[in-house]
């Protein structure tokens, strides 16, 4: 009883850390966009964090902005003066006013000095009052363009920063060999041997399966590939002993690889042991993770090119999705992504750190992205607005941006569901 008590509540205690990444990601990304926003004098009505009724809220007497702390944890926003334009537009252009001081008003057709008869001369003439010159739409376009890509830079500052922070602590995870094929006849001394740690692969360095899979697609059977590995040269009391070194591995198959999930010929062909067992989810190729230092300038690097690398999957992904390569089973909304955070970070604050960088980079690629109600769609019109020298239309603009949002909300709702089908 006592454990699975225990079970229920670390369960509960790793959901409740996925949604935490995920607020405290969006959170980091609208913060972006209020800091350039404040840089370059933007008026902010309010910043948020989550969505529904406010839990607390604050205003600041100086510059009327709102801060609120709100029920729904998976969001949050930064609401701009006049984002979208459209009161703008719907604005009347009324005829100014005009007051007229009592000192000088006369009576109609009563003289006036200089023989003016009209009661208004030297009247104020007072315009109605306009949109607030501070307001999103009112800036400079390339003032717009830097607030909106902010929120995305932000997002990547923070999950580079996560990743430093995990190599420099624990080493970057690396695939290794866990168990190898037999290797015969004219496969000895071309193949891989237990526990080998995949370091490059055709003399590109490794950082994601993907990039095994590049270097090998293609590939017939009988074919050397040329690998560098760290592997175990001598066994001690202490513990084993490493070296690098370069090998060549021959091809046990042809290589043809469609998509970036349909990888298991890849370690077949490069004679990776495949475990066999009665149930089908417990199948698959011995592989496994290896944490693996490098220098301190190295790991610098490399934490910057794994982030391009994280960031490179996701176009390929798309690509794949809108080329029909891949299905939308291969995806996942937010419920699915809460998952499967979840089971990362319960496994250990390495792995939080790894997930939370690898969200980091995905909500900073995919807010770029030219899709509708995202701030990548929303820097194209801007774009436009100033090539053009005007805007199109705002109505038009914010209903193309609606539209988008319920595609998107949809689209989530859609993958989580075929994730239980």
């Amino acid at each position: 009883m006592e454990n699975n008590l225990l079970s229920v509540w670390t369960t509960i205690g790793s959901v409740a850390l996925a949604i935490l990444i995920l607020l405290v990601m969006i959170t980091v990304h609208e913060f972006g966009h209020y800091i350039a926003g404040k840089i370059f004098h933007f008026k902010i009505n309010e910043f948020s964090i989550g969505f529904g009724p406010a839990l607390f809220k604050r205003r600041n007497p100086k510059t009327g902005e709102l801060f609120a702390i709100r029920l729904v944890p998976l969001g949050g926003y930064c609401a701009f003066e006049g984002e979208d334009g459209v009161e703008e537009e719907e604005q009347p252009q009324e005829p100014s006013e005009t007051r007229v001081f009592e000192e000088e008003a006369f009576e109609a057709g009563e003289e006036v000095p200089n023989g003016q008869t009209d009661p208004t001369v030297g009247a104020e003439k007072i315009s109605p009052r306009g949109p607030d010159p501070n307001s999103f739409t009112k800036k400079p376009p390339w003032q717009r363009i830097i607030v909106l890509v902010a929120g995305a830079f932000m997002n990547y500052l923070l999950a580079v920063f996560l990743i430093i922070v995990c190599f420099f602590a624990y080493g970057q995870t690396m695939i290794a060999v866990y168990e190898a094929e037999p290797a015969e006849g004219e496969y000895i001394g071309y193949s891989f041997s237990d526990q080998d740690v995949l370091l490059c692969a055709e003399g590109k360095e490794l950082y994601l399966t993907m990039d095994i899979v590049k270097a090998v697609n293609g590939k017939k059977e009988g074919d050397l590939v040329s690998f560098r590995v760290s592997r175990i040269v001598e066994k001690t009391a202490d513990g084993t002993v490493r070296e690098e070194m370069d090998i060549l591995v021959m091809l046990r198959a042809d290589v043809n690889v469609k998509n970036s999930s349909d990888i298991s010929g890849v370690w077949a062909a490069l004679g990776v042991k495949y475990y066999d067992v009665e149930t089908e989810e417990a199948s698959g190729y011995l592989l496994a993770n290896k944490l693996y230092r490098f220098g301190f300038w190295e790991t610098l690097g490399r934490s910057f090119v794994y982030s391009f690398k994280i960031a490179g999957s996701i176009f390929t992904v798309l690509g794949e999705l809108l080329t029909g390569k891949l299905g939308l089973t291969a995806f996942g909304g937010p419920i699915t992504t809460i998952t499967m955070t979840s089971q990362m970070v319960s496994r250990g604050f390495r792995y939080f750190l790894e997930i939370a960088g690898y969200i980091g980079v995905n909500l900073a690629v995919f807010n770029l992205l030219p899709i509708p109600a995202l701030d990548g769609c929303k820097i194209i019109f801007t774009a436009i607005e100033w090539v053009r020298g005007k805007p199109i239309g705002r109505k038009v603009e914010a209903a193309i941006n609606l539209v988008g949002f319920i595609f998107l909300l949809g689209f989530a709702v859609l993958v989580d569901i075929l994730q239980f089908i």
